[in-house]
């Protein structure tokens, strides 16, 4: 499959870029500069085995299935610019709105309720599927590491379209889609990312999720 990310060039974006190519997808790194996502691509290509492109997220917009990796600040700018080139396709949020005081990370209220019902919202055309909120990009991006005890939630109203995501986090080498209910339910998967950050500051870490219980 031919997967574009939009704001590859972030820590999640090059992560997710590495393990995917690895697993035989063709990657299109996006970024509001061409030139800065071909340097990224080139860079992180060393570390995968698959084929990493860097291009414009107009570009990686047109790839079969678009995963959003943005800041939040910039989520509704960019993917109300895009609605023509997303429609009709899985778009996989896993942006997390999070903010950033002096007493640590804490969930950023959202109208829509998520990130991933605001893009819904902006994108009606779309399937729009929520997951890899919780995969640590460090890990993500380290050549080293060979297996991940990580459960991926994945959220969504399309069942098939959660079954193709589901199968994606397979690319993550032990990794395992597991699904965790509708859009509305989005809200406190994002929110839940403020409490791993600060678990991982805390025990200076990279601490994921696991679900037990379920084959």
């Amino acid at each position: 499959m031919k997967i574009g990310i939009l704001g590859g060039t972030g820590p999640q974006g090059r992560g997710l870029a590495i393990r995917l190519a690895a697993s035989g997808h063709e990657v299109l790194i996006g970024s509001r500069s061409a030139e800065r996502a071909e340097a990224i691509a080139t860079e992180i290509a060393r570390d995968s085995s698959g084929r990493i492109l860097g291009v414009g997220n107009s570009d990686a917009a047109a790839a079969a299935l678009v995963i959003v990796s943005v800041p939040y600040h910039g989520h509704a700018d960019l993917l109300s610019s895009l609605t023509t080139e997303l429609a009709g396709k899985i778009v996989v949020d896993c942006v997390n709105p999070l903010g950033f005081d002096q007493r640590g990370p804490f969930p950023l209220r959202v109208a829509a309720g998520s990130a991933a019902q605001e893009a819904q919202q902006l994108l009606p055309d779309s399937t729009v599927i929520a997951a890899f909120h919780h995969v640590s990009a460090v890990l993500l991006s380290d050549p080293t590491v060979d297996h991940f005890a990580d459960d991926v939630l994945v959220l969504g109203e399309d069942r098939d379209a959660v079954a193709v995501v589901c199968e994606l986090a397979t690319a993550i080498p032990g990794a395992r889609g597991v699904y965790a209910g509708r859009l509305r339910n989005a809200g406190q998967v994002e929110a839940f990312t403020a409490n791993l950050i600060a678990i991982n500051r805390r025990y200076r870490a990279h601490a994921g999720l696991a679900i037990t219980g379920v084959s």
